[in-house]
């Protein structure tokens, strides 16, 4: 790590100048949902940090996260940091220790709170963060679920500890066609977007419920809980999908076929 590092704390006031990249093109309007969605959690204790290394224009790590009170996943993580997402791009800078720079950002402001810890969901899929980079940071797996999730919590006093909520008992309150979904992250809000135009022509009855609160995203029917596709209480995905794959899920699932 020989590159000097600049970590930019991202409020309401310099968000446009410092543009998250996982928020997409600032033009595409998956940034411009994310950003009004953003206006209202900076409020409730969100915090954006950016790491730039000198000699690149864009920022090469994110991290996003929340007191646990108001974490957009189905966890009850009450009194602790609670890490929605994480990233170093492009490949070339992972590995370097730059995403540990991250949670340490974030373990400050956790102590400095006076949280029990810091908690995080991690999964094998490659929307999220996997473990390994957590447990090397000394976080401990505390709970796991299928397929492949892990709650995991770095503690720095003694406290209560973070749970999955039962999101299952969730799925048989959605029937029919259901897309249950928040616009916390920005591909999902791209996605929804597009949802219109690539339905188009089709006989699909589906009902879009977007969740506005942290406290309904905690009783989402999934434990990423930002996107969730259901039909008839089963979970058809729980995690944003591209065109295609809807496509195709849908194709299998009901029979529909577009244009």
């Amino acid at each position: 790590m020989n590159n000097t590092v600049n970590i930019v704390n991202v409020d309401e006031s310099n968000i446009d100048e410092h543009p998250p990249v996982c928020f997409l093109n600032p033009k595409n309007v998956g940034y411009q949902t994310k950003r009004e969605w953003l206006a209202k959690r900076f409020a409730e204790g969100m915090k954006i940090k950016l790491l730039y290394l000198e000699g690149e224009k864009k920022p090469v790590g994110f991290i996003e996260y929340v007191p646990g009170e108001y974490a957009w996943r189905a966890v009850d993580a009450a009194g602790y940091m609670f890490i929605h997402c994480i990233w170093i791009t492009p490949n070339k800078y992972k590995e370097k220790g730059y995403a540990s720079i991250m949670i340490d950002e974030c373990l400050k402001d956790a102590k400095a709170e006076g949280k029990y810890g810091v908690a995080v969901i991690t999964s094998e899929g490659a929307f999220m963060a996997g473990k390994d980079l957590f447990l090397k940071n000394g976080f401990a797996s505390i709970a796991s679920a299928k397929p492949s999730f892990e709650l995991m919590c770095k503690t720095i006093k003694e406290g209560p500890l973070p749970q999955f909520r039962d999101w299952q008992k969730q799925l048989d309150s959605y029937q029919g066609l259901n897309i249950v979904c928040s616009n916390q992250c920005p591909w999902v809000a791209r996605f929804m977007s597009e949802l219109d135009d690539t339905i188009k022509g089709m006989n699909l009855d589906i009902k879009i419920i977007e969740l506005e609160t942290a406290a309904q995203a905690q009783n989402a029917p999934s434990i990423y809980a930002t996107f969730n596709m259901i039909n008839n209480g089963k979970l058809l995905s729980d995690h944003y999908i591209s065109n295609t794959r809807f496509m195709n899920i849908i194709n299998k699932e009901l029979g529909k076929k577009g244009k």
